[in-house]
């Protein structure tokens, strides 16, 4: 029965790791993808703020 128990338990150690990996693997990969929505963001940003300038200078 022990034997039976610690294989059961050593099987769910290895799931609960191969879990973890899992899910620090796609937080890193899901970093570049905000990484990239910030620099949209930005840019859309400084886009306005200029047009606003451009609109503020021709009244």
């Amino acid at each position: 029965m022990q034997a039976l128990w610690d294989d059961l338990n050593m099987k769910t150690t290895t799931l609960t790791t191969l879990a973890f990996i899992l899910a620090v693997v796609i937080t890193l990969s899901g970093c570049n993808t905000i990484k990239g929505v910030g620099q949209d963001v930005s840019a859309t940003g400084r886009s306005v703020t200029q047009g606003a300038g451009s609109v503020q200078k021709s009244m």
